[in-house]
């Protein structure tokens, strides 16, 4: 089993129930892990043949570009798009950390974290 991980990749985006997040938005940090079998690509050294972890990204880009009111919708859309669109991937864990969130109070973050496993209802 081989472990592909994208760690602290950073969007300024609009996810938020409060019409200020919608307008003004915040900084996030998205962590994303994929298993999958190794394969032939060891032997192959081809793209073709791994999970394409520019293809993660591009996942990751476009999901938190569409402005959602709740992590919980990010993260699992995340989580079924990479299930859906790479076959190889066998189980994905996505969480999504919004820096400094309007809780009035004074916390780093606030994370929503979720693992999918193919086969499993998603």
């Amino acid at each position: 089993m081989v472990e592909i991980k994208l760690k602290n990749v950073r969007f300024y985006s609009y996810h938020g129930c409060l019409k200020e997040e919608a307008l003004i938005g915040s900084e996030y940090l998205v962590n994303l892990s994929v298993k999958t079998e190794l394969g032939k690509s060891h032997i192959t050294d081809n793209l073709e043949d791994a999970v394409d972890y520019v293809f993660l990204n591009n996942v990751l880009k476009e999901e938190m570009g569409v402005p959602r009111k709740l992590l919980e919708g990010v993260v699992k859309k995340i989580c079924i798009r990479v299930l859906n669109e790479k076959k190889r991937v066998s189980e994905v864990t996505v969480s999504v950390s919004k820096l400094c969130p309007p809780i009035n109070g004074d916390a780093e973050s606030v994370s929503v974290k979720i693992t999918e496993k193919r086969g499993e209802k998603i």
